[in-house]
């Protein structure tokens, strides 16, 4: 029965009942774009960083991740790491890499790498971690070949179907050296990987090396958000003397610094919808107040308490705040659907090394958070013109009958 009061109420100040829910609509579609922008530019970022990088598990020696890169030839793992896959969710793989880093040549130019031995047959480089600008990536059966980090090849002036040199130091301080072919150029989100880096077959890696084993063995999900249920699994598995079993998220710092940063420039978007809201609102819910001052003072005399006033217009308030946000979010995801169907591409942002596409990816928790802003703002907003509706005199308000 309240419910149909208030939404009565409303449907009898249609025009004004309108402006809170344009007013509304916009600040909650307003938000969701910019979240959903920020959710799926992150998603694409976060999951290049865990193929290119991390692994959604890698597995090391205690303490390569603070000293390892500095003496890597420490820390070597074993050739094969014995892991039951059933520990793991169906679909997973677990790839070795060995770091490795020396000096390219081509023609006059000699430049330092920074590289990994990678098994093609088991990576997980695809197009989300490394983008192929040119030729084409590893693909298993290669030994002699590499691919090359965009600024890289651009600083040597080399593209594929040329042939590099390339020189490492091995752990017994002797010189390796070998000769391999370019048959890709890469890029990646960070343009100071893309500027160094070069990838080539773990069994070349090793060749130059002279070493076997790998500095870390990465553990690769099907879903990004099942690393915490395998995470357990695994450290229970391998003694924790001989390895170091870590998540994505606690060695990627700078996908959690950029995470922050844009965390801190939502909240100010929120915090101006949250203003827009109450000020709309307030304003709107202050009018009716004014205009309905004889009708409380009539309703009041007949017998309705102070109390069911007061509810009576915070729950208008959180009708609108219901409504607007429903009205948002379906301009939200028609403004996804748009996005979707112009295949925007978008400048890499500051520090990124390559351009993405514009999309908003607006997930449950997402609507339910800027739902929750909507209600409560605007019940928060109504308070005051409630408080005062309900604290009217009855003689005072029943003179303003017309």
């Amino acid at each position: 029965m309240a419910l149909l009061l208030a939404l009565r109420n409303l449907r009898r100040q249609f025009r004004r009942s309108l402006t809170a829910l344009l007013s509304i609509g916009f600040g909650v579609t307003a938000l969701l774009v910019a979240t959903g922008f920020n959710e799926a530019m992150f998603e694409e970022f976060r999951e290049a960083t865990i193929r290119s990088q991390y692994g959604h598990l890698q597995i090391t020696r205690p303490g390569f991740q603070e000293r390892g890169r500095s003496d890597p030839w420490s820390y070597l793992l074993p050739a094969e790491i014995a892991l039951d896959p059933t520990l793991l969710p169906p679909g997973s793989t677990v790839s070795p890499r060995l770091l490795l880093n020396g000096l390219v040549s081509f023609a006059e130019q000699t430049l330092p790498f920074m590289s990994e031995g990678i098994d093609p047959a088991r990576d997980m480089l695809d197009d989300r971690a490394l983008r192929i600008e040119q030729g084409r990536r590893l693909a298993p059966g290669d030994h002699q070949q590499v691919v090359l980090g965009e600024g890289l090849a651009r600083q040597l002036e080399v593209a594929p179907g040329g042939s590099v040199v390339l020189l490492v130091n091995t752990p017994e301080g002797q010189l390796g050296a070998a000769e391999a072919e370019v048959v890709g150029v890469f890029s990646s989100f960070s343009q100071e990987f893309d500027d160094a880096a070069l990838l080539l077959p773990l069994s070349l890696a090793r060749e130059l090396a002279q070493v076997e084993g790998a500095h870390a063995w990465l553990v690769f999900l099907q879903d990004t958000a099942a690393t915490d249920a395998a995470l357990g699994p695994v450290r229970a598995a391998l003694p924790s003397a001989a390895f170091d079993v870590q998540p994505w998220y606690a060695l990627a710092e700078f996908y959690a610094r950029a995470s922050v940063l844009f965390e801190q420039q939502l909240d100010l978007v929120k915090g101006i919808v949250v203003f827009i809201i109450l000020l709309g609102i307030g304003n709107t819910m202050m009018m009716s107040v004014l205009e309905r001052t004889g009708e409380i003072g009539t309703v009041m005399a007949l017998g309705n308490t102070r109390a069911s006033v007061l509810r009576g217009f915070l729950l208008e308030g959180a009708l609108l705040g219901l409504l607007g946000a429903a009205l948002g979010l379906l301009a939200a995801l028609g403004a996804g659907q748009l996005l979707a169907l112009a295949a925007i591409e978008m400048p890499p942002p500051p520090t990124f090394a390559r351009s993405y596409h514009a999309a908003l990816l607006i997930t449950p928790v997402m609507v339910l958070e800027v739902l929750l802003i909507a209600v409560l703002t605007t019940t928060l907003a109504s308070f005051y013109p409630a408080w005062r509706a309900s604290r009217m005199e009855i003689v005072e308000a029943i003179r303003h009958v017309r």
